[in-house]
């Protein structure tokens, strides 16, 4: 029969492989480095820093299951943190949840005992038991002998004899019986009977929380009636404390005010056809990609410069926010959006701007589905978060846009955990936001801040005579929901803001395409960036069949515009967007003529024929007859006047035209003067001057030293190559399943090899526990020859190379030039050990290995 494990580490070597990959899966930070046996593993579960984000990491229910145990007796057998959650009157769900919570607490090794002797482990009891500083949501104080300590032999006689109790010979039996009274149901109803209203009224104050009230030096009669039967006892010169025992007796037995042993319910849920949901979200997929396309657009040449702390200035966001027509919160979006992608960075000049990246142009290439998958999958697995562009960090400045401190670890998690809720609906079915959100609370009620989160504050300031106090947070009416300023909640409203704006989700409920986005590798608590890209390309197949086909044709009109009546092919929409200025956007994209870009067109190469058979290719409608005069004048004209490098010239073949310019007082900035009656030098660059003499309404083209016409083409401007940023993790990565069969192996190895039986040596005596064996070179030689011959496995100690020293279960296999090859039972492998680094050898006893 197996005793009762004394000490965490007891219990868990008596746990199964399965259940050591559990606790390890769970609280990862338990393997950075892989402990060496059960109590190193033991020692590093019981440290603050693991049990605080272990406790963080768990739900309403079990928090409030471990916050019961901080309050009750150590040990706690089952049926008393039973009755301190459901009360005298009995819960039939919290019943049927409690088993659920005290295994998840087992699981983690946050408790640990038979359900006869739950204990909590001592740095969760210190985290979670109420004290002034910290006080606990349960609302309660401390227990009585906490509240007396230090109180005079004679002040707790007084205090018992008041209380109708007989009188002591010491303190620990005073304390003792006046916690029995408080303790006994049947007592304290007849103590309380006899109080005045206005005393019960002031515990009634008090019962739910804070437990402390302030008096002045001359108490009030009724609030005297309770200090001298320490109902209230003093916690300071002006303040004075609830019992825990009393308020528990006041609250029928129950911890908490409103205990929570099943999640909020996803409610109320609204269907809708699937198919129209679908065919939403798509829509504004497609929009999606249409911005970030004109965000790379409006880029395409250089786009601005980067702060010299980083990011973007308010008014670059400003800009860009004008050109996306959108808000700057939605321009931060689609910029973090395009950042998170590797679509856009810094060139990292000495004059830093920002600008698209080489991978760009290949995205650009991508079909409209493998787009959206590859600014998806950024999405999903990016920490940087856009929702607080604009808010102060710890320094009162401005978080910029594209700047550093955007990285909010637990983004990926809560927008992942925010969508599979939505995925738990039924397809095209959706619920509000604030049910999404009072789900996430309950399920990580402590990952906006520190265990004593929504805790109620210190000792209340002293009144006239009067306790005073109030309900906690404990307190809180049914079906309200705390402040959602924390953290978790504002990255689960940007979540479905932002899903909702990239087309994972349509009118709030989660798309086919969206479904299948959450679909990565089974075994992964947190997938990787491949298992990501891969969920993410499965659901671009899903997505692809609702996007609209790119046309090939537009419809031209007399007023001197062509209308695209969807997506038009990118060849297409690349030359109209030279030979046409977009007008306005919409279901249908209206381009307009105008004489500026009719010459832009021809300013590219192309002749007027080439444009008229162009527009004739691909209209539906025939050429308006006043597009095809607007084209043969505008060419008519181009290229007349020729503008080359002397400094600057300007030549034609009609001296009458110089003439004319010349005469022209909008050209006195360009300081031209006639060299011959065919040529024009000017005190400008020739960029300038082709400017000019554009603004002026001529069509000039530039010319090569040569004389040749130069082709103009934009030159798109991008950075070096640069990845997409890496997200900021929140804590250590999940282990995958092969390290944490490796992990346990390797613990179960060297607590046998820490916890094995060892034969005494006859020169020394036994190595105690944990301690190196110390043999001399002839006992270590002869030890490991002679458990070769007889095949035995032996206790060695090891200092490797790094002077790390460890000690090990081996059966040495041979013993030969100064090294000894053995079969290690600790790595569950065959090393080679040379003779020199073995401190010392002991037999394992018979009935061991």
């Amino acid at each position: 029969m197996t005793s009762t494990p004394r000490t965490l580490a007891e219990e868990l070597r008596t746990r199964t492989d399965s259940g050591l990959v559990g606790l390890l899966r769970a609280r990862p930070d338990l393997l950075n480095p892989v402990p060496g046996d059960v109590t190193q593993l033991a020692t590093r579960a019981g440290t603050r820093a693991s049990v605080i984000r272990a406790v963080e990491r768990l739900d309403r229910f079990a928090l409030q299951t471990a916050e019961a145990l901080a309050v009750a007796p150590d040990p706690c057998p089952f049926d008393t943190l039973g009755a301190l959650m459901t009360g005298d009157a009995g819960d039939a769900a919290i019943s049927a949840e409690l088993p659920r919570a005290v295994a998840a607490l087992r699981a983690q090794a946050l408790i640990w005992g038979p359900d006869d002797r739950l204990r909590l482990v001592r740095t969760a009891r210190e985290l979670l038991t109420p004290s002034v500083t910290h006080p606990s949501p349960t609302g309660l104080g401390p227990t009585v002998a906490e509240a007396t300590s230090g109180m005079s032999p004679g002040r707790l006689q007084d205090i018992i004899a008041a209380a109708g109790l007989p009188g002591t010979h010491d303190p620990v039996t005073a304390v003792a019986a006046l916690s029995a009274l408080f303790g006994d149901r049947g007592r304290m109803a007849a103590l309380l009977d006899t109080a005045p209203a206005e005393s019960v009224a002031v515990l009634d104050k008090l019962l739910w929380g804070p437990p402390y009230g302030g008096v002045t030096d001359r108490p009030a009669p009724h609030l005297q009636w309770l200090l001298d039967r320490g109902l209230l006892i003093p916690a300071g010169a002006r303040n004075v404390v609830l019992p825990r025992e009393v308020a528990l007796h006041l609250r029928a037995g129950r911890a908490h005010h409103t205990p929570e042993p099943v999640p909020p319910a996803l409610a109320p849920v609204k269907e809708r056809d699937p198919q129209l949901v679908d065919n939403a979200a798509a829509g504004q997929a497609f929009t999606a990609l249409a911005t970030v396309e004109e965000l790379l657009k409006e880029w395409d040449l250089g786009g601005p410069a980067v702060l010299r702390a980083g990011g973007l200035s308010v008014r670059d966001l400003k800009r860009t926010a004008t050109a996306l027509d959108t808000t700057e919160q939605l321009a931060a979006f689609w910029l973090e959006l395009a950042y998170a992608a590797g679509l856009v960075a810094s060139d990292g000049e000495a004059d830093e701007r920002y600008a698209a990246t080489p991978a760009a142009e290949d995205w650009l290439q991508l079909p409209d589905h493998a787009r959206w998958a590859a600014l998806a999958a950024g999405w999903l697995s990016a920490t940087r978060t856009p929702g607080v562009v604009g808010t102060a960090d710890a320094k009162g400045r401005a978080l910029a846009a594209l700047g550093p401190h955007l990285d909010r670890s637990p983004a990926p998690e809560v927008r992942r955990r925010a969508l599979a809720l939505l995925a738990d609906l039924p397809p095209g079915a959706s619920v509000p936001a604030t049910a999404v959100l009072a789900r996430l609370r309950w399920e990580r009620p402590l990952r906006g801040g520190s265990p004593s989160a929504g805790a109620v504050p210190g000792p209340a300031a002293p009144g006239a005579g009067q306790a005073t106090g109030g309900p906690s947070y404990a307190a809180s009416p049914a079906g309200t929901l705390p402040p959602a300023d924390d953290l978790r909640s504002r990255l689960a409203q940007w979540a479905l803001t932002e899903a909702e704006l990239l087309g994972v989700t349509g009118r709030g409920a989660l798309a086919a395409h969206g479904r299948a986005l959450l679909d990565s590798a089974p075994a992964s608590d947190v997938p990787t960036s491949a298992e990501t890209a891969t969920a993410a390309t499965r659901a671009a197949d899903l997505l692809a069949p609702h996007l609209p086909e790119p046309l090939d044709h537009v419809l031209l009109q007399a007023d001197l515009t062509a209308v695209a009546p969807g997506p038009l092919l990118r060849p297409l929409a690349e030359a109209l967007g030279v030979l046409a200025d977009v007008e306005s956007k919409g279901g249908a994209t209206v381009y307009r003529f105008t004489p500026a870009s009719v010459r832009r067109a021809l300013d590219t190469g192309r002749s007027a024929a080439e444009l008229q058979e162009f527009l004739t290719t691909h209209s539906r409608t025939p050429v308006p007859q006043p597009l095809a005069y607007l084209i043969d004048d505008v060419a008519r004209k181009h290229g007349q006047l020729r503008i080359g490098a002397a400094s600057a010239y300007v030549r034609c073949d009609d001296d009458a035209l110089l003439s004319e310019i010349l005469a022209d007082r909008r050209a006195a900035a360009l300081r031209l003067r006639r060299l011959a009656p065919t040529v024009l030098a000017a005190q400008t660059s020739p960029d300038q001057l082709l400017d000019g003499l554009r603004a002026m309404g001529y069509a000039p083209a530039a010319e090569s030293a040569e004389g040749d016409v130069l082709i103009a083409r934009a030159d798109s401007y991008r950075t070096p190559p640069r990845t997409a940023p890496a997200p900021v993790p929140d804590g250590p990565p999940s282990p995958d399943p092969g390290l944490l069969e490796a992990a346990v192996r390797a613990i179960r190895a060297g607590d046998l090899a820490a916890t094995a039986e060892r034969k005494p040596l006859h020169a020394a005596p036994a190595p105690s526990s944990g301690a190196l064996p110390r043999t001399t070179s002839a006992e270590t030689l002869a030890t490991m020859q002679a458990a070769v011959l007889t095949n035995s496995a032996v206790w060695i100690g090891y200092v490797n190379a790094d002077g790390a020293a460890s000690q090990r279960v081996i059966a040495p296999v041979r013993v030969e030039g100064g090294f000894v090859t053995a079969y290690d039972h600790t790595s569950d492998e065959v090393r080679t050990y040379p003779l020199h680094r073995i401190t010392g050898v002991a037999e394992l006893a018979d009935d061991s290995a």
